[in-house]
């Protein structure tokens, strides 16, 4: 019988350093990602992302959860008003989301992707 349960309690994070793929617009943020889960097939993912300030273009292709813990940030949809979130905001974003990812203030967040 296979493990359904993943305890993340004794996890070693996957520490990548500027690892997004999103077209960066203005400033110099640079990205830490702890990656403490990944599924077998690679489709779902989840840790911890830290940001410095900056602009990027996204174009989201997966479902993403997000808790804020630090920081403050606008995403605004193409087309759409901005959406303005700071730390305490749990917040999904859906694939197909395109527009812009501004990191105001340096962020930190839990992430679930899936």
């Amino acid at each position: 019988m296979s493990n359904k349960i993943k305890l993340l309690r004794d996890a070693q994070p996957e520490v990548l350093l500027d690892a997004t793929k999103w077209e960066k617009l203005s400033g110099d943020p640079h990205t830490v990602n702890l990656n403490a889960y990944k599924s077998d097939d690679g489709s779902k993912l989840m840790g911890t992302w830290m940001c410095t300030p900056g602009k990027w273009a996204v174009n989201y292709d997966k479902w993403e959860y997000c808790d804020f813990r630090e920081g403050y940030c606008i995403l605004t949809p193409e087309g759409g008003e901005p959406i303005h979130l700071k730390a305490g905001d749990i917040f999904v974003v859906e694939a197909g989301f395109r527009g812009t990812w501004e990191v105001v203030e340096t962020v930190r967040k839990y992430f679930v992707f899936a």
